[in-house]
């Protein structure tokens, strides 16, 4: 089902296809944050990456309450947006060969993750309002909040840390 294709005819089909492509896109992070995990060098970011894996897990779950509560077995939607979001920064990863600047590359490419998140949930939410599920709303506004902060943590890290230590890298050479 794409997003504009005659299978969406409600806003509540809208809406279901939405929380389709989030969870299938959920999924896709949940396969991807290990082998960002072991590609990072930084042990913060390493252990930033283990802590989202987590609450990644927690956000599928939240997803799955939401399926229920609107009376649909979960099921993900291909999202080729995630997919392409993957597919680039595992194409950048491998072509960098200095560990910190791979470091500074890969906080890019999962903030690039976050903020495609954030786009979806903030989208779900307002759409969960306008269809009077404040009940669903909220359980999503917890996954924002987590995607939101996740996203600061990743900013501070670079600023403060891991783009500093990119550039000293490659002055170094």
């Amino acid at each position: 089902m794409g997003l504009f294709t005659k299978d969406i005819v409600t806003f509540e089909d809208l809406f279901l296809h939405q929380l389709q492509d989030v969870y299938y896109a959920e999924h896709q992070i949940l396969k991807a944050l290990p082998k960002m995990t072991e590609k990072a060098t930084n042990g913060t970011l390493k252990a930033g990456f283990d802590q989202h894996l987590r609450e990644t897990e927690g956000q599928v779950r939240r997803l799955e309450q939401v399926f229920d509560l609107i009376g649909e077995q979960p099921k993900g939607a291909t999202c080729p947006a995630i997919e392409g979001i993957i597919k680039e920064a595992n194409e950048v990863a491998g072509d960098i060969a200095d560990k910190a600047v791979l470091d500074a590359a890969l906080i890019a490419s999962a903030q690039a993750v976050e903020h495609y998140e954030i786009t979806r949930y903030g989208t779900l939410i307002a759409w969960a309002n306008q269809l009077g599920r404040t009940d669903v709303a909220a359980i999503l506004q917890e996954t924002l909040n987590e995607e939101y902060a996740t996203d600061d943590k990743l900013t501070d890290l670079a600023t403060s840390r891991v783009n500093l230590t990119a550039e000293d890298a490659v002055s170094a050479q």
